[in-house]
């Protein structure tokens, strides 16, 4: 048996230090806490790597502080449309979801799909009839919607109509959440969720639930799960292209996804990050923003959680 590790993202799009109190940064990190509780004692007790990602990103779905589930960013009608995906690197088995209207936790959809073997990816309606056929928990519209959303995509359609909103924060453009995970079996998971950039047009699909773009896991190469602005993500394949680089060019996981991040999407001045993890259980989480929400867990079970440059170390339960 060897070690277990798992590393999560809260999105790239992280707020200026100013626009929360302390109470408000401690309780965010306190939700990326939790995920990454959640996915440790799944692989704590043996649970598959694919489990875990789930475990993780089911709890900052839950979380209004981050852009996937409750809270998600609104499209230009005020509509939550949520996408999301899983993948297996142990047989590359993957399952998605897209523009999907109701489910509480797409994540979980996902998961059923890639499980159920039949088809990859299901949008819209057709992905909440599936998750109702399957037992899993289908809201109202309305409970994705905050009033923090609602004023974020209220600034930026008054952005958008200045002819402004390229002056937008990362913070109100976008985030996502996703988790990486090495289980004891040595088999890596991606998981990504996330509800797009606020005001995005109606029927937009992001790089989160495409296979290869915002999440992509290979056995003896590398789990990842991206944030940013995804249209760039699914240009360059941003997951294969940095399993590639391991695997065709030799390069280590850090390597690869510095190069990725800050080289080959640095041209078109967008905001990206990513969390990343090899076969030898290392997590990596490169972003080009001023911030990320992110964290991991060290094989000692300490957790280390961040959202701008400094790095808490919380004891484990």
């Amino acid at each position: 048996m060897q070690h277990i590790a798992l590393g999560i993202h809260g999105g790239c799009g992280v707020m200026a230090r100013g626009d929360l109190d302390d109470a408000g940064w401690a309780d965010a990190r306190a939700d990326l806490a939790r995920a990454l509780r959640a996915g440790w004692n799944v692989l704590q007790a043996g649970g598959r790597a694919v489990a875990a990602v789930e475990a993780a990103v089911v709890v900052m779905e839950d979380s209004p502080h981050f852009n996937a589930g409750y809270g998600a960013a609104l499209n230009t009608d005020g509509e939550a449309l949520l996408d999301a995906a899983i993948m297996d690197g142990a047989t590359l088995a993957a399952g998605a979801v897209s523009a999907v209207p109701c489910s509480r936790n797409p994540v979980r959809v996902a998961r059923a799909l890639m499980e159920a073997g039949e088809s990859l990816m299901l949008t819209g309606p057709a992905a909440d009839r599936f998750a109702e056929a399957h037992g899993l928990p289908v809201m109202d519209p309305g409970y994705f919607v905050t009033e923090r959303q609602r004023r974020a995509l209220a600034r930026m359609q008054a952005l958008r109509a200045a002819g402004t909103d390229r002056a937008a924060s990362e913070a109100e453009k976008h985030g996502t959440v996703g988790a990486v995970a090495l289980d004891a079996d040595g088999h890596l998971a991606a998981a990504t969720s996330t509800g797009g950039f606020t005001n995005k047009p109606v029927g937009r699909i992001g790089d989160s639930p495409i296979i290869g773009a915002g999440t992509y896991a290979r056995d003896g190469a590398c789990a990842v799960s991206g944030t940013g602005a995804g249209e760039f993500f699914i240009r360059h394949v941003v997951g294969h292209e940095i399993a590639s680089r391991m695997r065709y060019l030799g390069e280590d996981l850090a390597t690869a996804a510095n190069r990725v991040v800050m080289e080959d999407l640095a041209p078109y001045r967008i905001g990206a990050g990513l969390v990343a993890i090899d076969s030898m259980g290392r997590v990596v989480t490169p972003y080009n923003t001023q911030g990320m929400y992110r964290g991991w867990v060290t094989p000692d079970g300490t957790i280390h959680v961040a959202t701008h440059e400094e790095i808490f170390v919380l004891k484990s339960e």
